[in-house]
């Protein structure tokens, strides 16, 4: 599977973000999916999971309330809106596919990733 991210940019504390991932390949409901992100300096953390059907989700922590995941598997395509944003969501957002039925909570089974964009939270 291809993804393909978007949506990244710059915006103020406060304001909202929506980040598409688009997949081409493999039949796209076969995947566990993923949003991921890295600061500089930092590892790359789990921001949010959604199962194949997804009728399961996961957050991390920090973004419980703020954030929600999303898939459409008629348009092979995996959404994370972002509110509330806050200068620590600053990062590259990256999506990634695990095989279904993967921990998907887990980084290290996520075998597929896009490439990054670019979120800019300025204080």
């Amino acid at each position: 599977v291809q993804l393909q991210a978007s949506g990244g940019g710059s915006v103020q504390a406060g304001g909202s973000l929506r980040l598409s991932c688009a997949a081409s390949g493999r039949t796209f409901s076969s995947y566990e999916l993923g949003w991921f992100r890295q600061a500089p300096g930092k590892e790359r953390e789990i921001v949010a999971a959604v199962r194949w059907s997804g009728g399961s989700t996961y957050y991390a922590d920090s973004v419980k309330g703020r954030f929600t995941i999303s898939r459409d598997n008629a348009k092979n395509t995996v959404y994370l809106q972002m509110n509330s944003l806050k200068p620590e969501d600053t990062a590259v957002y990256y999506c990634a596919a695990a095989l279904r039925g993967s921990y998907y909570t887990e980084v290290r089974y996520y075998a597929y990733w896009g490439q990054g964009t670019l979120v800019t939270v300025s204080s």
